[in-house]
Parts: C-alpha cells; sequence; structure tokens
C-alpha cells in the first residue's frame, strides 16, 4: 500500500483551508478557484445563489461593506471527501452600510460562524454559511 497517496477526507480539507486563506488574503480570484462553475450558495438567513459569478458578485457586495478576518477555523471532512465543515470565528469591521441592516459606523464585531460543504471533483459545490444575525446586530449596536 502507498501511504503518500492522499485521502479524499484530507483533499477536501486542504480544498477548504485554501479557500477560507485565499478569503483571509482577500484573494477572491483564488478563492473562486476553489469553486465548481455552477457552485449553490447558501446565504445565511437568505437565499439560495447559483454559480461562481454569482458568488464573485456576493464578494463584491461583502467587500464593500466589511472587512474581516476569520481565525480559529477547524475543518472537518467525511471519510469520501464529498461533505466537510468548517467552524471559525469572524473578526470582522462594518465600514459601509449594507442594504436592509443598521447604519455602518466603522463597528468591530466578533461572531462564532460555520459552513457545509459539499465537494466534487477537487471543487466546492455546495456552500451553506450559517452565523448568528441577531448577535451581529447587537454588536453593531442595531
Amino acid at each position: 500500500m502507498d501511504h503518500t497517496e492522499v485521502s479524499p477526507r484530507r483533499r477536501a480539507m486542504v480544498l477548504i483551508h485554501a479557500y477560507y486563506e485565499a478569503f483571509n488574503r482577500g484573494d477572491w480570484v483564488g478563492m473562486l478557484a476553489c469553486l465548481d462553475e455552477d457552485v449553490v450558495h447558501d446565504l445565511n438567513q437568505g437565499a439560495r445563489e447559483h454559480g461562481r459569478e454569482a458568488f464573485a458578485a456576493f464578494l463584491q457586495r461583502m467587500e464593500a461593506s466589511y472587512r474581516e478576518q476569520l481565525r480559529d477555523v477547524v475543518v472537518m471532512a467525511d471519510d469520501s471527501g464529498n461533505r466537510a465543515a468548517a467552524e471559525y470565528v469572524v473578526h470582522g469591521e462594518y465600514h459601509h452600510t449594507d442594504d436592509g441592516l443598521p447604519p455602518a459606523r466603522g463597528q468591530r464585531y466578533v461572531l462564532p460562524g460555520g459552513a457545509f460543504f459539499d465537494v466534487r471533483d477537487g471543487l466546492i459545490t455546495r456552500v451553506s454559511n450559517y452565523y448568528n444575525l441577531q448577535d451581529w446586530i447587537v454588536q453593531v449596536g442595531g
């Protein structure tokens, strides 16, 4: 048996770590490269979006209002490498008002979050993000 072969679980975990490392660098091109062209994106308490292009538009909306770093990222995956999850702590600044949310004044926040992923052929095919929106609103003074 060749012990140098990387397991599907490990490949999925490396992919998810690369996705979050790109996020923390503000490397949207690198982040999008981790996604399948037809990626499904479930926004926290929001709509389901389809496609890499829609995800790129989401990143632009986020960048317009928030500066965030994800810390304490823990990634888990099943043996098949087809399902993964991550837990993290968001350290952010709310610098421009986002539609339908409290006014931005440079408020800082720290918020636990998580995501679930589907992975196929070395790319992320689904990202479902979760965090406590009410906690965030309290922290930014809404």
